[in-house]
């Protein structure tokens, strides 16, 4: 695996990682315009998965890319 790979692996790990760990976000303060913590933290581990995981794709093509290239 190449360091390519690695950033990948290392960019997709939060958005893996985050939602297992409940005792971090298991709690009701602070809140957010009345959503507890424990539902809005959810919320924004979602766009938050996305954006890593977009740029993810993105490095993986360049890695194809010069995969191919070779």
């Amino acid at each position: 695996m190449n360091r390519t790979w690695a950033l990948i692996c290392l960019i997709l790990a939060p958005a893996v990682i985050l939602p297992l760990l409940v005792g971090i976000y298991d709690k009701t303060d602070p809140t957010l315009l009345g959503f507890p913590f424990y539902f809005w933290f959810q919320f924004a581990l979602i766009p938050m998965a996305a954006v890593l995981t977009i740029a993810a794709y993105y490095l993986s093509k360049r890695a194809d890319r010069e995969r191919k290239v070779r």
